[in-house]
């Protein structure tokens, strides 16, 4: 047994200080992802902030529209949400192709954020893994990598972003509300987690000892025809070969307006297709039209050893969702 703190923390204030004070503190939440790294060692806190009870656990309607969705938010609560599934059905859906019944009752909104990668070389202490201990070495960019990224990974991490959710928030321009030592900040999710770079031991712009508050949901998306779809081995409790968030406005004349476009699976963050969004703008959505963007997307990917089909999947699913939501137009 190895011996840890712990701290019931019953205010925001109170569980930012107690992590201040104890070097090495983790923030701890529904405990679905940190607890398992616990037990294969990959995780050594000296104490766990308990956050679960803070008064974080609410869905509130915001007066333009939008929603905020509080840290402790239990991910089952959020996809059932009517509000959630009224307006930004892209967000159940993607929460409903996340893990199981039983982790979804237990999972929350910022732990989901925060969840490490699966790369099982990051998760076996016996293994190289630059996100684990820095400078040992990526043991997938030779290794077994089938699963791993295909955009934006670097010669020092080749692992992907677990979250389904993090991909719908994503293409929702959603914020996560951030409070530490500094004080209260706001962070664009689509900013929010890190390319590997030279440092894939830091999945997120978080600073030490901040914690998530909240995730807003902004009224601009709100009642876009949205939708997400994921590819997987198999039905259930599998994370994402690749997977698709898209959130869809058009003009009168059937012109493409606006559109959000994000892919899960394929790199070490939630991937927003910002080239396929400007190649979309002002046209009309012809099958052509959307494969023509996609493409200019998947242009970018550099596909390793063994996971090349990876580019192809992601393409499908994206004009494949992509022309649901045009055809789907009132």
């Amino acid at each position: 047994m190895k011996p840890y703190g712990y701290v019931r923390a019953t205010s925001v204030e109170e569980a930012t200080a107690a992590h201040a004070a104890r070097p090495g503190a983790r923030y701890l939440g529904g405990g679905t992802n940190l607890v398992d790294l616990m037990k294969h060692g990959v995780e050594e806190p000296g104490t766990l902030v308990d956050v679960s009870r803070l008064p974080l656990d609410t869905v509130e309607e915001l007066p333009d529209g939008g929603l905020r969705v509080g840290a402790t938010v239990r991910n089952s609560d959020l996809a059932a949400h009517p509000l959630v599934r009224e307006r930004y059905p892209v967000l159940s859906q993607a929460l409903l192709a996340g893990a199981s019944g039983q982790l979804r009752n237990i999972a929350t909104t910022g732990g989901n954020l925060l969840q490490r990668t699966r790369c099982p070389y990051f998760q076996d202490t016996a293994m190289p893994c630059n996100k684990r201990e820095p400078g040992t070495g990526c043991g997938a960019l030779e290794g077994v990598h089938r699963d791993h990224a295909v955009l934006g990974h670097s010669p020092h991490c080749v692992a992907t972003h677990p979250s389904d959710m993090a991909v719908a928030l994503a293409a929702l321009d959603a914020t996560v509300h951030l409070h530490g030592p500094e004080g209260e900040r706001t962070v664009p999710v689509t900013g929010f987690h890190r390319s590997p770079g030279d440092h894939p031991e830091r999945d997120t712009v978080i600073r030490p000892g901040e914690l998530i508050t909240a995730v807003v949901l902004p009224a601009a998306t709100a009642g876009l025809p949205s939708a997400y779809r994921k590819a997987r081995d198999r039905a259930s409790y599998a994370f994402a070969l690749a997977s698709v968030a898209a959130v869809l406005d058009l003009a009168d004349d059937g012109t493409v307006r606006g559109v959000s476009l994000a892919f899960g699976g394929l790199a070490h963050r939630p991937w927003r297709a910002r080239l396929a969004e400007t190649a979309l703008l002002g046209a009309t959505p012809t099958d052509r039209a959307i494969a023509h963007a996609v493409e200019a997307e998947l242009g970018l990917a550099q596909p390793l050893r063994d996971n090349a089909f990876k580019v192809p999947l992601a393409h499908n699913l994206a004009c494949r969702v992509l022309s649901e939501l045009a055809a789907d137009r009132p």
